[in-house]
């Protein structure tokens, strides 16, 4: 039987005082997919994230596994901070890269390929961090999860496991990371983090939070988590941003 959490619903955000939100984008902004590229996003969530933006005086950051390219062609975020590829990419609200990790080696990429292709699985290429994602394949992932552990030792990288997906990524990137980074950044400075994710990779960003005075909130049902509190679903998500 399926462990549930029990974490209680947030305080309304109103209620908070002075906060920084730190924002996941699948499974949070956006349900799950079949696929990267098959989300479905509101025509205005730009709009609607400029609003919210504006309403913490700019201590708003999209912080996701997707590259920024790849985040940016689904959702125009000008004038917000975004960290892409689990931190491995973080620019200011003005578009200065704040950090930049090296690129994946073609060797990787060439193994990544050659795997999904042979097993019908998805590879998908990031600047900064290349995925393998089995969603159409849930029978292999241990097979899955197996090669790309070892890929990423033989080249000294990390993994990062989430719904039906595998990443690869420079050692020291999370989400984490990109939230201690931008915590010392104007205008997060002083207020209290906060960080709204759903998978096993925001672990790193409600962590960090933690250490810092904020807090976490989980989207969905999972036991082993570090998130104070928990949301239902993407819907809540948004009622409870008032987006």
């Amino acid at each position: 039987m399926l462990q549930r959490s029990r974490l209680s619903s947030p305080p309304s955000l109103n209620s908070l005082g002075a906060v920084a939100l730190f924002l996941d984008f699948d499974g949070t902004l956006v349900e799950i997919a079949k696929g990267p590229d098959a989300i479905e996003v509101p025509g205005d969530l730009g709009a609607r994230l400029n609003s919210l933006a504006a309403r913490l005086e700019g201590a708003l950051a999209i912080v996701t596994g997707r590259s920024i390219d790849n985040l940016s062609s689904f959702v125009g975020l000008e004038g917000i901070h975004l960290a892409g590829s689990h931190g491995g990419h973080i620019l200011d609200a003005a578009g200065n890269a704040l950090r930049e990790a090296e690129a994946m080696p073609d060797e990787v990429r060439s193994a990544l390929s050659a795997f999904a292709q042979q097993h019908g699985l998805l590879h998908e290429r990031k600047t900064h961090g290349d995925a393998l994602h089995y969603r159409s394949r849930p029978d292999l992932e241990d097979e899955a999860l197996a090669f790309a552990r070892t890929l990423a030792d033989e080249h000294g990288l990390a993994t990062k496991p989430g719904k039906c997906v595998i990443e690869l990524v420079r050692p020291g990137i999370d989400k984490g990371g990109a939230v201690e980074l931008l915590a010392g950044q104007i205008p997060f400075v002083g207020v209290t983090p906060v960080f709204i994710g759903d998978d096993v990779t925001d672990e790193d960003g409600f962590a960090a939070c933690n250490r810092l005075g904020g807090f976490g909130i989980l989207v969905g049902d999972r036991a082993d988590t570090v998130a104070r509190y928990r949301l239902e679903n993407v819907g809540d998500v948004y009622r409870w941003l008032s987006l």
